[in-house]
């Protein structure tokens, strides 16, 4: 007789299949939704492009830290920024700058026909977690690993060679991320408390940016536009409500589900670099995707493994 079989005779198994089945459905929505926002945010950015770079980013980080804040008050989490001593405050401190220079990359690509090159960034970060893992958190990389991150690199030579430009914008994205998950993850600090942290450490620069924007004449709050500062303040929200929704997905779904959902942002990125905004995609560029996502597949491949073997020795020692 089946598990499922015989859970039904008891009629207590069904809850918790249930239970399970519904928490995993869930999880799926909310990963969709913030695989799916981080996807197609260049959108937004997009149609803000009547501001620069950094006034987009002030407004991000202005913004963001309103919304969060209201979050944090809201779910009772103040106890959890008033306990972080002075050494987090200044590794958050250290990650909130990586986000800066991330976010600033980021948007400074969108605005400058180089979104396929953010795509290439995003793809890559996952082969860029492991290596850093393996250089500072002494995590001992498989053969088929350092087979994966060996094909990305690979894909990143054949840019340099094929095109001869560094593609600084892909792996400044990829590495600053990279090492912002390694700060987050040496400091253990909860999302939504360390993000609400970083961006009020980031703040009085953020806000002395936009004051200074405001008495220099320059930017949509000094010219009085009150739609394009609207347009603007509509970055905090998106902001946040990916990482609350990663979040919540998180705790619902295994992490190797969770694992293949990171592939839908740069591949909704390259979507819309290619078929909206008209971006060329060059022959060389297909050969650095095409390294890419074999060693995605070999990454991937190397993950569902690893499960596979953990649940099966879970299964035996729960036998025995």
């Amino acid at each position: 007789m089946s598990d499922r079989s015989s859970n039904a005779d008891t009629g207590a198994g069904i809850g918790v299949d249930d239970d399970a089945g519904h928490a995993e459905r869930t999880g799926f929505w909310f990963a969709l939704t913030a695989y799916g926002l981080w996807g197609v945010i260049p959108v937004y950015f997009k149609a803000v492009d009547f501001a620069g770079p950094f006034e987009i980013i002030a407004h991000r980080i202005c913004w963001a830290v309103l919304v969060l804040a209201a979050l944090i008050v809201l779910r009772g989490q103040m106890a959890g920024i008033r306990h972080l001593n002075r050494e987090r405050l200044l590794w958050l401190l250290v990650s909130g700058s990586l986000l800066a220079v991330n976010w600033s990359v980021f948007i400074w690509a969108l605005l400058n026909e180089r979104m396929l090159e953010t795509s290439i960034g995003y793809y890559i970060n996952p082969l860029v977690n492991v290596l850093l893992g393996g250089l500072f958190l002494s995590e001992r990389l498989s053969r088929t690993q350092a087979i994966a991150v060996g094909l990305a690199g690979i894909g990143v030579l054949n840019e340099l060679f094929a095109v001869g430009v560094f593609p600084w914008v892909g792996l400044t994205l990829a590495f600053t991320f990279g090492f912002y998950g390694l700060v987050r993850k040496k400091i253990m600090v909860d999302s939504l408390v360390g993000l609400g942290v970083e961006s009020l450490l980031l703040l009085p620069l953020a806000g002395g940016y936009l004051v200074w924007l405001y008495l220099t004449g320059v930017g949509s709050m000094a010219a009085g536009n009150g739609a394009e500062v609207a347009q603007l303040a509509l970055g905090g929200p998106l902001t946040v409500i990916p990482l609350v929704a990663f979040a919540a997905a998180a705790l619902r779904l295994p992490l190797t589900t969770l694992g293949f959902f990171q592939y839908l942002a740069p591949t909704l990125t390259m979507l819309l670099a290619i078929f909206v905004y008209d971006e060329p995609f060059r022959s060389s560029q297909a050969i650095t995707f095409a390294c890419i996502w074999a060693a995605l597949a070999v990454f991937s491949y190397d993950a569902v493994a690893k499960q596979r073997r953990l649940r099966l020795t879970d299964e035996q020692t729960q036998v025995q």
